[in-house]
């Protein structure tokens, strides 16, 4: 296992991480769950990445009980939670303030998060997405007040704009406070503005980490809609998640996904000149990515977890060579512009 730091910080994450948005505590089996996990730790995976929404919360019991199970030390584990959704997602009664990023909810949301996982405290929490009905500075103080308490050593953000983060950061500066530490956006061979594109002055300015999730898109870099068909067995196919739901409903007419999975087509040839799989491929192209602090995958099943992690020791297979070949592919590199000076 390679191991990163998280951004302009001394904490150590592998390069692969594991989450649990769609699995832990939701459709996968709670002991398929614990193979998962275990066969990531075993790995040598010490990033394991949840949130008080996933799964009603149950994500975050789920991945507190494997930990006590195994018996895990805690110094070997980087923890991370997600604020901004509430516990349940859809809480009945009283919740507007279940939801935000409010110094009430943060602190109470921490602390329920906290309770779950049965952890007395996270290494990282995330803002989930941004509170535009906030004001930044009561959210900045929040998170320093929770940091402050040792109930975590870092936060971030999770697919906030660039503008939204340098905002962040300039209140943290400011107040002589702790700014976000990293960022979680989606990035993959079909997803890449963001990353590459719109945070380019964050790294070298802020030491801006990224804990990327969804490397394979939703499963299209995987492969397994090469024909343009669902597998019974996918997460597309069972999920009830809303996001996932989305995808599915919008899967045999939208034209950007058409096109997505033609290219994942073309993508495959370049993966069988290398001997490795379309995922390990996408995976790897991610982590060579040198802003990229680790790459959160999912799992459902051990063999699935293990065939990710392979993409570790393949990523020195992307030369500059191939790189430029998979970039002939894709047609999608973002273009930077110019800086101009008045």
């Amino acid at each position: 296992m390679e191991y990163r730091l998280l951004g302009r910080s001394g904490l150590k994450v592998s390069v692969i991480g594991l989450g649990g948005w769609l699995t832990y505590g939701g459709h996968v089996e709670k002991q398929k769950g614990f193979d998962c996990m275990k066969a990531a730790f075993d790995a040598g995976v010490n990033f394991f990445d949840t949130a008080e929404s996933y799964a009603g919360g149950q994500s975050e019991v789920a991945m507190g009980e494997c930990i006590r199970k195994y018996g895990w030390a805690r110094n070997e584990l980087v923890i991370s939670t997600k604020i901004h959704w509430g516990g349940a997602f859809a809480s009945k009664g009283h919740a507007e303030n279940s939801v935000g990023l409010s110094r009430k909810h943060i602190v109470e949301g921490l602390n329920a998060s906290l309770g779950r996982l049965g952890l007395d405290y996270v290494d990282l929490v995330y803002a989930h997405r941004p509170d535009r009905l906030t004001p930044m500075e009561e959210t900045v103080r929040a998170f320093n007040h929770v940091i402050g308490q040792g109930k975590a050593f870092y936060w971030g953000t999770s697919e906030w704009s660039a503008e939204e983060i340098a905002d962040a950061w300039r209140v943290a500066d400011r107040l002589g406070l702790i700014g976000p530490l990293v960022e979680q956006p989606q990035y993959n061979l079909l997803v890449r503005d963001k990353v590459e594109k719109e945070f380019y002055n964050l790294y070298a300015k802020h030491g801006l980490g990224l804990t990327t999730f969804s490397p394979l898109r939703m499963g299209i870099l995987s492969g397994k809609y090469s024909d343009f068909k669902i597998p019974e067995d996918s997460r597309l196919s069972n999920s009830s998640d809303l996001f996932t739901k989305s995808m599915r409903e919008k899967f045999d007419t939208d034209e950007e996904m058409r096109t997505q999975i033609i290219t994942t087509k073309n993508l495959e040839t370049v993966a069988k000149g290398l001997g490795i799989t379309l995922s390990q491929l996408a995976i790897a192209w991610v982590i060579k990515n040198p802003n990229i602090s680790s790459v959160i995958t999912g799992a459902s099943r051990p063999e699935q977890v293990l065939e990710n992690l392979e993409a570790v020791k393949h990523a020195n297979k992307l030369t500059p060579e191939i790189m430029e070949k998979i970039e002939e592919v894709v047609c999608n590199k973002p273009q930077l512009e110019p800086r101009r000076f008045s």
